[in-house]
This record gives structure tokens, sequence and C-alpha cells, in this order.
């Protein structure tokens, strides 16, 4: 038993990393209001290494639709604005020498529905990666039923997985449902 109690830990662990990737690409997804993880992914040039924004300055937001990126040298205001604007994200750096500005554009009808395509087919991901956990679970269920795992009791765990596997996507469910929520409200 405690084999397929080690089974049933890995799967779930597996899929709870799943929705925890999802948490951390839904807030990358903008919705309208200023948030310091659009930002996360734009590398800047240090000093001939490119580098993660947050690594050269804090990134904070000073109202709903204003972001102020205050580096730690001021010799890195230049080389942050240049890449916020080569990121191509629809945002316009204010550099005043002292911290970068962005304000952050209300969203149009047509970007909305992008990014809840965007934020649905994350979803699919998360979904894709709990189902393949699921399929790894009932195949190592399988091989124990062969080494000598009593019928019922792997009738029984592949019930739990399949319980297991219908929770998480229905967490998905509830995350994308929340996102889209976010992004439409305008």
């Amino acid at each position: 038993m405690s084999d397929v109690k080690s089974v049933l830990d890995s799967t779930k662990s597996l899929m709870e990393k799943a929705i925890n990737h999802l948490e951390s690409e839904l807030q990358k997804v903008r919705a309208g209001k200023a948030n310091p993880a659009m930002l996360e992914n734009i590398m800047v040039d240090y000093y001939g290494s490119k580098v993660a924004i947050s690594n050269t300055a804090s990134v904070n937001t000073q109202d709903s639709r204003t972001l102020i990126i205050q580096p730690w040298e001021k010799s890195m205001l230049t080389p942050i604005e240049k890449a916020i604007q080569m990121a191509n994200l629809g945002l316009n750096p204010q550099n005043d020498g002292i911290i970068i500005r962005i304000m952050v554009p209300p969203l149009t009808e047509e970007r909305r529905k992008e990014l809840t395509k965007m934020a649905k087919g994350l979803g699919e991901d998360a979904k894709v990666g709990i189902r393949t956990s699921r399929k790894d679970a009932m195949e190592q269920i399988k091989k124990l039923q062969k080494d000598g795992l009593p019928e019922d009791e792997g009738k029984d765990a592949e019930t739990k997985v399949q319980s297991l596997t219908d929770a998480y996507v229905l967490k998905v469910d509830k995350h994308i449902e929340q996102k889209e929520k976010e992004i439409m409200t305008v």
C-alpha cells in the first residue's frame, strides 16, 4: 500500500506544480491594471549581460494605472527604458532622470478578447500537465498490479487518481474563469 501512497503523493505534487505554474503565468497576463509582474520577463543589458529587470531596479505600482521603476544605479535608466520599448508590450516608459514611469493604457475590447484567449490557452496547458500526471500514475499503478498489488486496491488507487485529476482540472477552470472576469472588467 505504501507504493500506491507514494504514487498518489507524487501525482498530487505534480498536479500542484501545474497549478502553481498556471498561477504565475496568469499573473503576467495584463488585466487592465498596472502589475509589476507585467515586466517580469523583460531582460535588460547590464554591463554586457542580459539580466531580469527585477535584478537592476525595483518595480512598484503607484496606482492602478501607473508603474514606477527605480533603478539601483542611475546609469541603468536608459537601458531599462530601451528594454521596455523593445519588449513591444504597448507600454511607453517616461524617464525623468530619477525614475521611469509607465502609464498603463486602458485595454481595448479586441485586446481584452486576445488576452482572454491567451489565458484559456494557459489553462489548457495546465490541464495537459495534469492529464499527463494522471496517465503516468495510471501506468505506475498497472505496473504495481503486475508486481503483485491486489486488483481491488489497484482499482481503488485508479479511482483516487481520477478524483485528484477532476479536482485539479476544476481548480484550473476556476483560475481561468477568475482571470477572464478580471480581464473583461472595464
